[in-house]
């Protein structure tokens, strides 16, 4: 097969480079782009404000917020629940209210079926004298009365089967959307798993240089480095923090050192696995930095 150029319109070969021009400028097929460093969080930053923490906690699953931050979560998702469930509530009791009215009138329309039955059941003397044509006419001609219940009857039934969509009778009506129950527990914004206060865990940064402050360490690319080895931390170092201290270590030196001992280097507890909490970071921007770094976005599909 011979070799095609990237702006080659005469070839017999639809090419890989064509298509995927012909994809973005036709606007149909999914997108998919490769997210560069500016489009990912560093490892030490908030997951909700996306700002470096001032006072970070840790959750069991490993994300990381300002203690700030998350707490305000927490307290508008419950005002949140709370409104929820109020309006909850509400519906609930006019849904017995409504339930009470019908069962009172479909009661009331029992009754008055049963007294209108009762009335029509009458009875009249019979002549013994008189024979059949004379009970023909003294019949007559029919009751006005009950031509007039037939000709409101027929009138009833032909008003019910009128298709006029702009009588108020027949005109169709929105239900109601019914609230469903609303769940009390708070979730995590990254996990989705229910999340309490007091299950985050306080974490303790080792700064690279302890002599400078703040506004100076928050001006450096390297921040921060290993409570232990001393090694410098990133989005391309794993990182795992101990429950008991709240130190951030590398993983390299929980499976090399720590795992021998299960003891925290910092306080010198006793560790269990449930203590170690590896810690969720971001992307290098590099395709060897393990992370899922694609978006795609869906779009309209052309059908041959």
């Amino acid at each position: 097969m011979t070799r095609h150029g990237k702006n080659c319109t005469a070839g017999a070969v639809y090419t890989y480079h064509e298509k995927k021009k012909d994809t973005a400028a036709s606007g149909y097929g999914t997108h998919i782009i490769r997210l560069g460093k500016d489009a990912i969080k560093d490892f030490d930053c908030c997951c909700l404000s996306l700002q470096p923490c001032q006072d970070p906690v840790v959750t069991p699953d490993g994300y990381l917020y300002d203690k700030q931050a998350i707490l305000e979560y927490i307290l508008h998702q419950k005002t949140e629940i709370a409104k929820k469930m109020k309006a909850y509530e509400k519906q609930k009791q006019a849904q017995k209210s409504n339930s009470q009215l019908e069962s009172k009138s479909e009661e009331r329309e029992r009754v008055e079926r049963f007294k209108t039955n009762e009335n029509t059941i009458v009875s009249k003397p019979i002549n013994p004298f008189t024979n059949g044509l004379n009970k023909g006419s003294e019949k007559g001609p029919p009751d006005s009365s009950s031509a007039e219940s037939s000709a409101a009857s027929s009138s009833g039934t032909s008003s019910k089967s009128l298709p006029s969509f702009w009588i108020p009778s027949l005109t169709p009506e929105a239900k109601p959307t019914l609230i469903k129950k609303p769940s009390k527990a708070v979730l995590c914004p990254m996990s989705g798993r229910p999340i309490k206060m007091n299950e985050l865990i306080p974490v303790h940064f080792t700064p690279l240089d302890p002599s400078l402050d703040r506004v100076a360490l928050l001006t450096r690319q390297d921040r921060y480095v290993c409570a232990v080895t001393k090694d410098v931390l990133g989005n391309s170092v794993p990182c795992t923090v101990l429950r008991p201290s709240g130190a951030v270590v590398t993983q390299e030196c929980v499976e090399m050192l720590i795992k021998k001992d299960m003891i925290d280097p910092i306080t010198g507890d006793k560790l269990k696995d449930k203590d170690i909490i590896l810690l969720q970071r971001g992307g290098t921007g590099f395709s060897a930095s393990g992370i899922e770094l694609r978006a795609k976005e869906a779009r309209p599909v052309m059908q041959v």
